[in-house]
């Protein structure tokens, strides 16, 4: 496998990428903004945002949703202003964190659970969706840090990782959004954090150690291929590009947000075999 090639340098702490538009999308965490680039390397700042931007996603009229981490709230860009969909402090108990939109623009919405960087013991964390309306529930309970999720192309299966369990849960998704028949779909040991689907039905998630790595893990846990990362942690990833082949790597030597400096931070990418499916 060829090394991956940078494709933009310079960041904090990337989180939250998706292919949208012909460009990558993500969230710079720690530097407080959503970025769009494409395939070239050409940056634009789509918003600002204070407390921390995280997961992405898009309702389907077209209307960005962005979790703001710290605020614990859910958000949408309107024009050039920010306005709150929902607030999910009374789900999520420490900062919210990634999310994944299904195609009635439901959000479903992971959170710490703890204070991760005080050093607080580990503890179980709800998951919460949010529906277009605004409208919050949780619809999953007891999981360790509910971090990177998907959806698979029928929309019937929804894969979270639960980073404190080093597993990647899966649920049956109804037609109203709910969850249930709760199973782990691969155990892996290590930490997940960021994740995408492929065609063959594997999950490409990140390890956040560091040095990290990123997996391609099949259902029930053989690990198909592996990106190692020896100089930066391994934080999230997403299939892209005009044939869904590239693979774009988020990683950063630095996550605690007291530390990360600038150009801690970077994207790469590599090419791949098996092309995106399902959601994100």
């Amino acid at each position: 496998m060829k090394e991956p090639e940078l494709l933009l340098g310079g960041l904090l702490f990337p989180e939250g990428p998706r292919w949208r538009d012909g460009r990558l999308w993500f969230s710079d965490q720690h530097g407080r903004e959503v970025v769009a680039v494409d395939l070239r390397g050409r940056r634009e700042t789509i918003a600002k945002v204070p407390a921390h931007p995280s997961g992405l996603g898009w309702l389907p009229d077209g209307t960005l949703l962005i979790v703001a981490m710290n605020d614990r709230k859910l958000l949408r860009l309107d024009g050039a202003e920010l306005a709150v969909v929902a607030d999910l402090s009374g789900i999520a108990t420490f900062h919210c964190n990634d999310m994944v939109v299904d195609v009635a623009g439901r959000a479903y919405i992971g959170n710490f659970g703890f204070d991760m960087f005080s050093g607080a013991a580990p503890a179980p964390a709800s998951l919460a969706m949010v529906t277009p309306d605004g409208k919050a529930r949780a619809v999953a309970s007891e999981l360790m840090f509910p971090n990177g999720m998907v959806i698979t192309p029928d929309g019937r299966t929804l894969i979270v990782g639960e980073s404190y369990g080093g597993r990647l849960t899966a649920f049956d998704v109804a037609a109203d959004g709910s969850l249930s028949n709760r199973r782990v779909w691969a155990q892996i040991n290590v930490p997940p954090d960021g994740c995408c689907l492929d065609a063959e039905g594997c999950v490409w998630v990140a390890i956040p150690t560091n040095p990290g790595s990123f997996l391609r893990v099949a259902e029930g846990g053989e690990i198909k291929q592996q990106i190692d990362v020896p100089d930066a942690g391994a934080f999230a990833c997403m299939l892209g590009g005009e044939d869904g082949r590239t693979l774009f790597l988020a990683e950063s030597r630095e996550m605690n947000p007291e530390r990360v400096a600038a150009g801690d931070g970077r994207i790469r990418t590599l090419r791949v075999d098996v092309p995106h499916a399902g959601l994100p």
